[in-house]
């Protein structure tokens, strides 16, 4: 294996397992699942706790790691190490102290705030802002930016497509209404990007978009919960967020948050333009009366 390779992003890594994951045998899905699930584990657990966890041998975790093209299981380890030693940024402390305040009556209420932080504290890792940065040049290149999401993902692209927007007037949001979404899909192809944000339970129709855009050579960045999600294979940038909840539904906290992230950059780094175009936006919604000012 060549030091690039030895030294390649987990995301790399990552990538390459969810391309191939339902090509693999039985047992190496089942390794496959859980190193994409527990890249903290990989990190620092013994290769052995590691299988015992993942219900395989350690045989299979290293024929997982040399079928990625790694000499050793170690050389494979070391990736995960590399992105983890980074850290998210320390907001567990705050969690702490949330429950530290609250009584035990008020336990539903202490674990979504703590699960709200750690979401976010995953969120901002050292290996996303290269990510969040290679999106960003993507959607600045792309003609046009197709913007899918339902159900419970919905909100998330319509709070893409509309804030979005504002500064890159190319932006739409795909509605899929009364069977239009095959129509509202013609108009992409080469050039163009679709954002795609999909959570366990994934919609059919979100799938569905991702299959016409790619046979028509759009590119798709996607927004989800899991590298083995079904609106992986194909993706040319893939956000893997964390959607852990108290709550009855996944939480879309994370995914709002990186939502701002993306579309900060774009504003940041894409020509003057954008900064018009917001400016020109507020001009002419004050103008409308759209806001009412404090006293």
């Amino acid at each position: 294996m060549t030091q690039d390779n030895a030294t390649a992003p987990l995301d790399s890594v990552n990538q390459a397992l969810a391309e191939s994951y339902a090509e693999l045998s039985p047992q190496l899905k089942l390794a496959a699942r859980y190193v994409l699930d527990h890249p903290m584990e990989i990190a620092f657990q013994s290769i052995r706790k590691s299988a015992a966890a993942a219900g395989v041998t350690s045989s299979t975790l290293m024929r997982l790691a040399k079928r990625l093209g790694f000499d050793s299981y170690e050389q494979f380890r070391e990736i995960f190490q590399s992105a983890v030693q980074a850290g998210p940024i320390e907001l567990a402390g705050r969690a702490s102290s949330l429950k530290a305040l609250a009584g035990s009556d008020d336990q539903v209420f202490v674990d979504v705030g703590d699960t709200a932080f750690d979401n976010i504290g995953r969120l901002f890792t050292a290996d996303m802002q290269p990510k969040v940065r290679d999106a960003a040049e993507r959607l600045l290149a792309a003609g046009k930016v197709a913007v899918v999401g339902f159900r419970d993902a919905f909100a998330c692209a319509y709070h893409f497509a509309y804030v979005g927007r504002i500064a890159m007037p190319n932006v739409q949001l795909i509605r899929g209404q009364e069977g239009g979404l095959l129509t509202e899909l013609a108009t992409f192809g080469e050039g163009d990007v679709v954002v795609a944000f999909g959570f366990d339970p994934y919609c059919a129709e979100t799938v569905r978009a991702l299959e016409v855009t790619r046979a028509n050579g759009v590119e798709a960045i996607v927004v989800t919960d899991t590298l083995r999600s079904p609106l992986v294979p194909g993706a040319a940038v893939t956000f893997n967020i964390a959607t852990a909840t108290p709550h009855f539904f996944p939480s879309i906290l994370s995914a709002i948050t990186l939502v701002e992230a993306i579309l900060a950059e774009c504003v940041a780094y894409g020509p003057e333009a954008l900064v018009d175009n917001v400016t020109r936006f507020e001009s002419r919604m004050r103008e409308l009366g759209a806001y009412v000012d404090l006293e």
